[in-house]
């Protein structure tokens, strides 16, 4: 099993900026592919960001069109851990985010990955 704890959610006025954290515990093999979700009041979850390592030091990553130059993906040295730098926040950022791992090649639907964090709430205002 893979522990997933997100973390650095909060309130931000929209062209703010916010980092959100994640790490993995336990059986971090599994957590090749790390990424970030979220989900707005009445919405369905939605892809924001996916991250892989290749070999070495590379790795590729994907965005959502919506975040595209705002928000940046990125993995700690210890690559159990994902971060997601928010840049130009809008109020339409508003939800809930979700960190999720697995070990499928990175993708922007939600049943590829195999585990999923409790979500960290981030709130744009006007």
């Amino acid at each position: 099993q893979v522990q997933l704890v997100e973390s650095g959610g909060g309130l931000v006025q929209a062209g703010g900026s916010l980092r959100l954290s994640c790490v993995a515990s336990g059986r971090t093999f599994s957590t090749s592919t790390m990424g970030w979700f979220r989900q707005a009041p009445g919405k369905e979850r939605e892809f924001v960001a996916t991250h892989r390592w290749n070999t070495g030091v590379t790795y590729y990553a994907d965005y959502a069109d919506s975040v595209k130059g705002r928000f940046t993906i990125s993995r700690g040295n210890d690559k159990n851990t994902v971060y997601l730098q928010m840049n130009s926040l809008k109020p339409e950022d508003t939800a809930v985010y979700y960190c999720a791992a697995g070990t499928n090649n990175p993708a922007a639907a939600p049943g590829r990955y195999d585990y999923w964090g409790q979500g960290t709430q981030v709130t744009v205002s006007t």
